[in-house]
């Protein structure tokens, strides 16, 4: 069974940083060989993407994380991260890993974790 378990939320002052991790286990697949990203949601608001790295290391970052927040994954320890820099109080949500793959007989497979507190103070 595959599982995202994501780290690395807190509090945090307006303008300092944070580095989510999120450890994928269980698959018998690399995360070189998925799609993954990070989602927000914040209260009262539906769930965001903030930043994706495709399988084949593209990367897509929402207007509002453009400059500040960068995705990056180690494939040899099967970890994404989201390295957020700059953080403001409009940052504040859980986080949430997300991983997709597509297998060959085109069947969808998607994960999420279990998200993280992120609460920026201003």
């Amino acid at each position: 069974q595959v599982q995202l378990v994501e780290s690395g939320g807190g509090l945090v002052q307006a303008g300092g940083s944070l580095r989510l991790s999120c450890a994928v286990s269980g698959s018998a697949f690399s995360i070189n060989a998925m799609d993954c990203g990070w989602y927000r949601q914040a209260p009262g608001k539906q769930r965001e993407l903030v930043a994706s790295i495709s399988s084949g290391g593209s990367t897509n970052y929402a207007d509002s994380a453009k400059g500040r927040f960068t995705i990056s994954r180690d494939n040899a320890k099967n970890t994404v991260y989201l390295q957020m820099n700059s953080l403001k109080p409009e940052d504040t949500a859980v986080y949430y890993c997300h991983a997709e793959r597509l297998a060959r007989d085109a069947t969808l497979y998607r994960y999420w974790g279990q998200g993280t507190q992120v609460t920026v103070s201003s």
